[in-house]
């Protein structure tokens, strides 16, 4: 895989039990990348190691005054320095692509996973946790993958260093076997509290994050309630435990590095006396005593990427760990099958060839009887806005994890035994609080349609004309077009109606078999309330519409009226039918006491 080639057509299916063997997985799925890394890195140290013998021969070639030993050195010394170019370049190339191409693997994965699971992902998930995965997680999971093969090639090269070495000059060459593999090993003690103390640090460095991205998220309210500098403290705090969790994580780092010079130096300081010793004895000659010498000092290098392998992994390992809990969440399913006693309009049929023909009939709710007939605009009534939430999350096939609740029918169908694709093409919800990314507006609008309803039709339903008119005030372009404006994140420069009725607008260029709004006009004033009802309805004409909402104005409009109490379908009609005949609909509608009620149902009583 070439960085030319990203992304992945399919990422493929990770490894998630644990955070080493979604690393393997990974490592595993670039075996390709790391063996020409391997191969590279093999090349440049190996290389490397090779100088000693050059220089070796070239001084014992002075000594000896051979000429033609000492040309043969200096070519020798010449084709290892290109060697040595050519493998650090290359070796460059395909680490930097091995890292590249496993953070757009998991980055890719995160994002199927985010589609898959929608806004229950949030709910399961801490959203910093999900910020720090796809962010700094993907880039420590990288950097692991791509040191892993440099590794390899340093290891590999210290063996081929204290065998030749060995070979070269038995009675060096042995003491160097020996106290290379300490010296590889003498860091292992230090890694579990280097470790811990890296854990540490991340997890302060999240729950500061968590509590940064909730207070900007936030930062209107708590300006309306001078809570700015409460929680401003309560960062500065938490950043100050960050620190100090870093600055321990670095000291204990900073004495690993310098076991990894100290060390070396021992073993480098053993080398050259008992070299000189023997040397002074006539055992070896100086040109061996100078091979061995430098190959010493050169095999410094290698043992330097124990320590970042270490390093690598002690901070991949947790990140890994997140990584795979993420993409261990699985999309809820019917607990109970799709046999839930309500005949199928299409039994027998299976789930791709029902996303393929589209899916289309009555949608029905059998865990609270809710039934919105094919075709109608139904608006649903409930006294818990959460509950009101949680049933248009099941409306639209996503049951909740901890629900034993079977899934909501499409024609007879169960959404969550349906492709994600074709579940999502049918039935689209739209929640209280949806999101605008940042972008233009024709971008934003720009999504997976049917093509039945044009952007301005959608718009002029939603009653953006002043969100138009603002957008147009605010463009840079010459003609002032609207649609080539740039919204801000998350439409902060946007007044909450206007967010809502762009989100709105974005739902009905969908156009999908049925659209499931939670509260949509929950942000607006009356006057424009009622023309975005009006626009819903005749925008919607024989589509399937469902509006969780307890405002007269929609509920009016709606051909049919379903009240929720308690779990479960209490009343059904019309909105003045029900307004007169069912008191606790009254009651939630028109926002009255239970004083208030009972008065009133005493005075009829009366009457």
């Amino acid at each position: 895989m070439q960085i030319r080639d990203l992304p992945y057509t399919d990422p493929g299916e990770p490894d998630v039990r644990s955070g080493p063997r979604f690393l393997l997985w990974l490592g595993m799925g670039q075996l390709g990348g790391q063996l020409k890394s391997l191969a590279w890195g093999l090349l440049h140290q190996c290389g490397i190691a090779g100088l000693p013998l050059g220089v070796g021969v070239a001084v014992q070639a002075v000594i000896d005054r051979s000429g033609t030993r000492l040309a043969l050195a200096g070519g020798l010394i010449a084709l290892l320095g290109a060697a040595i170019a050519l493998g650090e370049t290359m070796l460059h190339r395909t680490a930097v692509t091995n890292w590249i191409t496993a953070a757009a693997r998991v980055q890719q994965l995160l994002a199927r996973k985010t589609a898959e699971l929608g806004s229950a992902l949030t709910r399961r998930v801490a959203a910093g946790e999900v910020v720090a995965v796809s962010t700094g997680d993907v880039e420590k999971i990288g950097w692991f993958v791509e040191a892993l093969s440099r590794f390899a090639a340093a290891a590999a090269t210290l063996v081929i260093i204290c065998v030749g070495l060995v070979l070269y000059q038995p009675a060096l060459g042995v003491v160097v076997a020996i106290g290379v593999p300490v010296l590889a090993l003498a860091v292992l003690p230090l890694l579990p509290p280097a470790t811990r103390r890296a854990d540490t640090q991340r997890e302060k460095a999240g729950r500061a994050t968590e509590l940064a991205s909730d207070t900007v998220a936030g930062l209107r309210v708590l300006r309306g309630i001078g809570g700015e500098e409460l929680f401003l403290g309560r960062y500065r705090e938490a950043s100050q435990e960050v620190r100090r969790a870093a600055v321990r994580s670095a000291r204990m780092w900073s004495l690993i590095s310098a076991v990894q010079v100290l060390l070396p130096g021992l073993l480098l300081i053993a080398v050259v006396w008992y070299g000189a010793t023997l040397a002074r004895d006539g055992t070896i000659q100086v040109g061996e005593l100078v091979t061995v010498y430098s190959a010493v000092t050169l095999m410094l290098y290698p043992l330097r990427h124990f320590e970042e392998i270490a390093m690598a992994y002690s901070f991949s390992r947790p990140s890994a760990k997140r990584a795979a809990r993420v993409l261990a969440l699985q999309r809820a399913t019917d607990p109970s099958g799709t046999d839930t006693g309500v005949p199928s309009r299409t039994p027998s049929a299976q789930p791709s060839r029902l996303a393929a023909e589209g899916l289309s009939g009555d949608l029905y709710d059998p865990a609270t009887g809710l039934l919105a007939p094919e075709g109608r605009f139904t608006a649903v009534v409930c006294g818990d806005p959460d509950a009101a939430g949680r049933l248009a999350e099941r409306l639209g096939g996503h049951v909740a994890e901890a629900d034993d609740l079977p899934s909501a029918l499409l024609g007879g169908v169960a959404l969550d035994g349906l492709p994600l694709h074709a579940a999502r093409t049918a039935v689209l919800v739209q929640d209280k609080d949806p999101v605008l990314l940042s972008g233009t507006l024709h971008e934003l609008l720009d999504v997976p349609s049917s093509g039945r309803v044009a952007p301005g039709e959608a718009l002029a339903a939603a009653h953006c004309d002043d969100v138009l008119a603002a957008l147009a005030q605010a463009s840079v372009d010459a003609d002032g077009d609207p649609m080539r404006t740039r919204i801000t994140e998350r439409g902060r420069s946007l007044s909450g109606g206007q967010r809502q009725r762009l989100a709105l607008a974005r739902s009905l260029v969908t156009d999908p078999e049925v659209l499931v709004l939670d509260e949509p006009t929950s942000a607006v004033d009356s006057h424009t309330e009622s023309r975005v009802a009006g626009g819903i309805k005749r925008l919607r004409a024989g589509r399937t519409t469902v509006v969780f909402s307890s405002s007269p104005l929609l509920l009016d409009l709606a051909d049919r009226v379903v009240l929720v109490h308690d779990g479960e379908v209490v009343s059904v009609g019309v909105h003045r039918e029900l307004l007169h005949t069912d008191t606790r609909y009254r009651a939630v509608v028109t926002r009255e006491t239970d004083d208030e009620t009972k008065a009133l149902e005493k005075w009829e009583e009366t009457a």
